[in-house]
């Protein structure tokens, strides 16, 4: 996964946007499925980890369908989010949190204490609180893991 670290440091150093950082994380780290199915918590997914009443059971979704669904979630993020975070941060932190927020949901980023550090100003301590977001049904999950200190390091990085 060090692939996606050196994208985001390539992006970052162009001025990519949070969003397109964003984007270039969640791609590999949930995978694509064009067919719904339901993920380990047992919530019907589609595409990147797509989840909602929109989904439609047995359809198979295109490509071009599961970029669209990909960005209109991303953008619905950052607008949740971006309200949130009351100091200046890097964008690859704000990549970061977009891809947590994307993965969590907006509410369990709203009542973190990732967000509470993070607005006190700890920088370091709020990216460092992304290790524990690591269970899915009660139980530590190895994607996450990995998710998390993906998500870690780039949170980490200065533009």
């Amino acid at each position: 996964m060090s692939s996606i670290r050196n994208s985001i440091t390539k992006l970052a150093a162009m001025g990519a946007s949070a969003l397109i950082m964003a984007a270039t994380m969640v791609k590999p780290l949930e995978g694509i499925e064009f067919v719904p199915y339901y993920d380990v918590a047992g919530v019907l997914s589609v595409c990147y980890g797509h989840t909602g009443p929109d989904i439609i059971k047995d359809k198979v979704y295109s490509q071009s369908e599961c970029d669209a669904l990909l960005d209109k979630d991303l953008k619905k993020v950052k607008r949740h989010v971006d309200p949130l975070i009351k100091v200046v941060i890097p964008e690859t932190t704000r990549a970061a949190l977009y891809s947590f927020t994307y993965n969590v949901g907006v509410g369990a980023f709203r009542r973190s204490t990732l967000l509470k550090l993070l607005n006190q100003g700890h920088w370091a301590s709020a990216c460092d609180q992304l290790k524990r977001w690591i269970y899915s049904a009660g139980k530590p999950w190895k994607g996450l893991m990995t998710r998390r200190d993906i998500e870690r390091q780039v949170c980490l990085m200065r533009d």
